[in-house]
């Protein structure tokens, strides 16, 4: 049996797909023993990450001379991807004083891990293994922070007086224009005002704009503000302009409120008297904290990962080698390959590993009755499988228990999962987010109760991914994946969230493990952060959450 899963799991490579972000690593080390009893080793640590099986060495610290439980601090910065199994080495060295490269030096232990469980964790703490994987009284310990980025948004409110009056019949309509300088000396529309018809002491609406939009991260970068009176014929009259930047703005956040003149060149040159064509008044500055996925990871929220297999009769029966479910001794069948690409993934984002595994369009012994929602190792007080690999073994035991049958109904599962989303939900905080993943041979039969799970599913945290097995025609599947239109329940209500993502295995059949799981869960880490900042919710503080829990491997 284990030839199954390692055949699908050691396949898992690197795949190039955008960045969701770049995390920092450091490292120490204890109890490093004495190479000899005269001094003390020099250690330095070589951060190594797997490709197509092979380590290649990514990056090293400093060496530090004399010490048995260095504190390095040189920081690796690794790209981190949610949707791939990221494979890291870190190699302890005592490089001799008057060689720093590794010819002279002695290895004295290396560390093996994923960055998902290094993120998951916070902070990992391991036993060196020496040659043979024998453990020595030495330790790692690798902390990870996520390099802060710029997806904090800035709510700003403006307002002006005495602008100048630019209609005959009735005062100025003025809007408010503010632009970006990029680079290259050209400038983008980072927004624009509504229009208040008829005052020249206009209080503008307050708006939200991206740091990464309005200055591209950097706070010293020129804004332009331009006032302009509107008017219906597209002819704007120009009031006037001034400069600032968000640093400038930024002296708003403490109450004050900052002003500008706002500056006609024209007026200036001509006008001996001119001062201004009015003040603009920067009213409102505070920074919105956007919470990032790594956020809520870090802060302790655990992926819940749950598998639901179809055990309908148009997979075929089982003892034929042409069945879906066929177990080769050392091939694995679609439903294997999938469940593991995707698992694999999930594993380490849950501190139990323990994943509940449910069956779907068959009959179950002991009456025979059809069920769509049974626990596939037949404890339905406990359906929890440890790791992975425990669910490969209960889905290989449950095959020759049960008589496949039908129809494919998937909405049951959906509510099942949803019901414990929905606990987790009323505790308002980011402790757990629930994935479910339904592997099936065929377009399912209760699609009306399906898109109505799927609306209420939307208001919980949870997101669902389907796979489709075989060759059959899944057409109708691609209207519960939000990505052609807003899928709506029967009743008209549209999904709150778009939270659930489809796709063919035969898309992937010749492609490694991971080209699927990547396309499965990229869409994930939006999905858990769009549904926390929807509701509000902060990650828990990492005070509040034990980060050197005890790691199981």
């Amino acid at each position: 049996m284990s030839n199954i899963y390692e055949s699908a799991a050691t396949t898992l490579g690197l795949f190039n797909s955008p960045c969701l972000t770049k995390v920092e690593l450091r490292v120490a080390c204890k109890g490093i023993s004495d190479r000899d009893a005269l001094s003390k080793p020099d250690p330095c640590v070589i951060l190594k990450m797997q490709s197509h099986g092979q380590w290649f060495e990514v990056d090293r610290t400093e060496v530090i001379r004399s010490s048995i439980s260095p504190v390095f601090s040189k920081v690796f910065t690794v790209d981190y991807y949610f949707e791939e199994v990221q494979r890291l080495r870190f190699e302890l060295h005592d490089i001799s004083s008057n060689h720093n490269g590794l010819k002279e030096a002695d290895f004295l232990g290396a560390m093996e891990c994923t960055l998902g469980q290094i993120v998951s964790q916070r902070k990992l703490s391991k036993a060196l293994l020496k040659q043979g994987n024998t453990a020595g009284k030495s330790s790692i310990t690798v902390t990870a922070e996520e390099l802060s980025g710029n997806d904090d948004y800035v709510e700003l409110a403006f307002s002006a007086k005495k602008l100048d009056d630019k209609d005959f019949f009735s005062k100025s309509d003025p809007f408010l224009e503010i632009f970006r300088v990029n680079d290259d000396g050209t400038a983008s529309l980072v927004h624009r005002t509504e229009t208040i018809m008829n005052n020249l002491s206009p209080v503008w609406k307050s708006f939200k704009v991206s740091l990464n939009t309005l200055c591209s991260g950097d706070h010293e970068r020129e804004l332009k503000c331009t006032v302009w009176d509107w008017d219906s014929n597209g002819k704007h009259d120009f009031i006037g302009e001034f400069q600032t930047t968000f640093k400038e703005m930024k002296a708003a956040m403490d109450g004050k409120q900052i002003q500008w003149e706002c500056i006609n060149p024209k007026y200036q040159v001509k006008k001996k008297n001119y001062r201004n064509s009015g003040m603009v008044i920067l009213t409102l500055c505070k920074i919105i904290k956007m919470h990032s996925f790594l956020d809520y990871i870090m802060g302790g929220c655990q992926i819940q990962f749950t598998v639901a297999i179809d055990f309908t009769a148009s997979n075929g029966d089982p003892r034929n080698s042409c069945s879906l479910h066929y177990i080769h001794p050392y091939q694995p069948n679609e439903y294997l390959k999938a469940l593991i690409a995707v698992g694999e993934i999930c594993q380490d984002y849950d501190s139990d590993k323990m994943f509940p595994a449910f069956g779907f369009g068959a009959q179950i012994p002991p009456d025979f009755k059809v069920s769509h929602d049974f626990a596939v190792n037949f404890d339905e007080d406990n359906p929890e499988c440890a790791g992975i690999q425990g669910v490969v073994e209960a889905y290989q035991n449950c095959l020759p228990k049960i008589q496949l049958y039908g129809p494919t109904n998937i909405a049951p599962i959906i509510q099942k999962v949803a019901n414990s989303a929905s606990e987790e939900m009323h505790t308002k905080e980011a402790m757990e987010y629930f994935i479910l993943l339904i592997l099936t041979d065929g377009v399912i039969t209760d699609m009306a109760d399906t898109r109505e799970a799927i609306v209420h599913a939307s208001h919980l945290p949870m997101s669902v991914i389907i796979v489709g097995i075989g060759s059959a025609d899944f057409s109708d599947m691609q209207m519960l994946d939000g990505d052609d239109g807003i899928l709506r329940s029967p009743k008209g209500e549209p999904v709150l969230r778009d939270i659930v993502q489809f796709v063919p295995f035969r898309n992937f059949k010749h492609a490694s493990p991971a080209a699927l799981a990547k396309s499965v869960l990229a869409e994930v880490p939006n999905q858990v952060v769009d549904y926390y900042n929807g509701k509000g919710i902060k990650p828990k503080c990492l005070s509040d959450f034990e980060s050197s829990r005890a790691f199981s491997p």
